[in-house]
């Protein structure tokens, strides 16, 4: 699903106005009455009470649209005109007007917090106060109505995005509407999936409001949220005659003195992605225990007795080759990666403790072949770009260090975002449960498995994100968040491949 930005969103509105040759009031009267059936379909005409927020632009004016369908449908609707300016959009005026035919009860008018009305717990909130178009903090008064609203406990529904979210800037030092679900207009906001503003979200839903057909398809957007149609659409299906050499070599250099976990889970979750041959290169003290526990795979160990990696040396020709899971960053260890990257031209998964010794040798970097895959967390993010402010500005630098580096980087986080050649590929899959160690280890076996399978770097990884989280999603069916542990997600994977072609089942 392609996520439009603020000013794709304003020329999708006017391509749609200039295609069905309507004006733009007639846009909003379709998205309000959208944005009310989702509601009415959901009370059924449960006297509940309505208090509905309306800012003075066009989401206000959506607001006030809404207003009058629950007036019609006999609903006890309060609303209320946040005046945080005098300057109303002229639709918004325009939906006052039809409003004011149908009743008596006009919309009081909010001008400082001493107007700011009781908010129950039984109430149900519509926050129609800021659109898309906010880009600094709203006046304190108007704060302190967020505030209000948080605290009240109502059932809080938010049109288009919550109020005080900016959907393409952070707005710091700002109070955000904390809505129990956003129904987004078309498609969902790049802010949604972000840290820093995805928290204020519990849940949100996509109204399809009609937006022209011809601009949505051929608009090129920065961003893309990937679900399971997207994943439907990266899948290769296995041939009948094939046999193990058909789906590639993957080795995994993995594992130190007590993190030989890590090279088992990674080596785990290539064999479970569907690589041909896995083999892992490791310690000679970690061969016993990778021999011992995981069959499936071979095992290869440096020359040395030591504790940690001292040289990486194999006469293998593997199709792909994941670094970095439990690997250590002793000095020894270090000299033998900058050795081995710089003379090797295999495809990369680079992961964990290979980021971090390239962090803290970022000449390495140059080592790397075009098109490697790093798959840093957040700590390991900001050792390879440093610091950022917010997450847009995050997002930018790990562009640059894309575009500058020709990798492919994974952003893991709850909704792990996938970088390369100036487009961002949103995750919508995983959940809470995914916060274990080596759930890590497990997605660098899976992005590299997939390589090995002839995906290219890019789909490897898009699509090795989803499975990753779906077989966690699929694995929450049977434990809590809590009990999820990383060896489960691999468990799991077969399920999660099969889940992309099953049917949801038929209501008797």
């Amino acid at each position: 699903m392609k996520i439009l930005s603020k000013e794709q969103v304003y020329q999708a509105d006017k391509a749609t106005e200039n295609a069905e040759n309507i004006p733009s009031y007639n846009l909003m009267e379709r998205a309000g009455g959208y944005a009310f059936e989702f509601m009415h379909q959901r009370l059924q005409g449960q006297p509940v009470p309505v208090k509905i927020f309306c800012g003075i632009g066009n989401n206000g004016g959506d607001g006030l649209v809404i207003a009058r369908y629950f007036v019609e449908h006999q609903y006890p609707v309060d609303v209320y005109v946040v005046n945080y300016s005098d300057n109303r959009s002229k639709d918004f005026l325009l939906a006052l007007e039809e409003l004011k035919k149908v009743t008596r009860n006009w919309p009081q008018v909010l001008k400082s917090e001493d107007d700011l009305p009781q908010i129950n717990r039984e109430d149900l909130v519509v926050d129609c106060i800021f659109g898309i178009g906010i880009n600094r903090p709203a006046p304190k008064w108007v704060q302190q109505l967020f505030v209000n609203i948080n605290q009240s406990g109502a059932y809080t529904v938010a049109i288009d995005v919550p109020s005080g979210m900016g959907v393409d800037v952070y707005i710091k030092d700002s109070e955000v509407i904390k809505p129990t679900i956003v129904l987004s207009f078309q498609t969902p906001k790049l802010a949604f999936f972000l840290p820093q503003s995805g928290k204020y979200i519990n849940n949100w839903t996509v109204l399809d409001i009609g937006l022209d057909r011809n601009f949505m398809n051929s608009v090129q957007t920065q961003a893309q949220l990937i679900d399971k149609a997207e994943a439907q659409q990266m899948y290769k299906p296995r041939t009948k005659f094939s046999h193990k050499g058909t789906y590639g070599h993957a080795l995994l250099i993995a594992g130190s003195y007590g993190k030989t976990g890590a090279a088992v889970l990674s080596c785990k979750g290539a064999l479970s992605s569907g690589a041909g041959l896995v083999t892992a290169y490791t310690t000679q003290q970690g061969l016993p225990i990778l021999q011992s526990s995981l069959p499936e795979a071979m095992v290869l160990a440096d020359r040395y007795n030591g504790k940690y990696l001292e040289e990486i040396q194999f006469d293998l020709a593997p199709t792909v080759i994941g670094v970095g899971p439990g690997l250590g960053t002793e000095k020894i260890t270090q000299q033998a990666l900058k050795t081995f990257l710089k003379a090797n031209k295999t495809p990369l998964v680079v992961d964990a403790d290979a980021l971090n010794i390239l962090s803290e040798n970022q000449e390495f970097l140059e080592f790397l072949p075009k098109y490697s895959v790093l798959t840093p967390h957040p700590k390991e993010l900001e050792r390879l770009i440093g610091a950022w402010e917010d997450d847009f500005e995050k997002l930018k630098k790990a562009e640059a260090f894309s575009k500058k580096y020709h990798c492919v980087l994974v952003l893991k986080d709850a909704h792990t975002i996938t970088v390369f050649d100036g487009k961002y590929y949103v995750n919508n899959t995983g959940n809470p449960g995914l916060a274990t160690g080596g759930s890590g280890d497990v997605l660098t076996g899976i992005i590299t498995g997939l390589m090995a399978q002839g995906y290219d770097a890019l789909t490897a990884a898009i699509f090795g994100v989803y499975l990753h989280g779906k077989a966690a999603d699929i694995a929450i069916n049977h434990t809590a968040y809590e009990g999820l542990t990383a060896s489960m997600i691999t468990e799991f994977l077969g399920q999660a491949y099969l889940d992309l072609f099953a049917q949801p089942e038929q209501k008797q």
